[in-house]
């Protein structure tokens, strides 16, 4: 599948300067900042620096190298927050929605990090 990257989405915007935001790590590939509109006390949203539209663009066209730095970086931030849950911390939730069925709001690949209360059950049955 050929995916076509929107340079004006949010994100990108971000990633070139237009738009502040409130950075939590900045690696060589990637960048986590926290969610303007948080679900949990803590809400942070990873992304790679590269142009991919959602996880199945970034997993099987991203070099190794950029991968790797995105997984470390989301580790990192993990950490940062002191939410591991082998830490001491009380645990997290990752997201990544993907498409219009998986309500992808912005068309640039995100994780999303939520911790800090309960989140409740993943799904609910429908």
């Amino acid at each position: 599948m050929a995916y076509v990257y929107d340079t004006a989405n949010i994100f990108a915007r971000i990633l070139r300067g237009e738009i502040p935001n409130d950075t939590v790590l900045e690696t060589a590939h990637t960048l986590a900042f926290r969610d303007i509109q948080p679900q949990a006390p803590d809400h942070v949203l990873v992304i790679p620096k590269g142009a991919y539209v959602c996880f199945d663009h970034f997993a099987l066209e991203a070099p190794e190298a950029e991968v790797l730095d995105f997984i470390r970086a989301a580790g990192e931030v993990c950490r940062m927050l002191g939410i591991q849950p082998g830490e001491g911390g009380g645990g997290y939730r990752t997201i990544a929605n993907s498409g219009e069925a998986g309500v992808q709001d912005v068309p640039h690949y995100h994780l999303h990090i939520l911790a800090g209360r309960p989140l409740g059950r993943m799904l609910n049955r429908a």
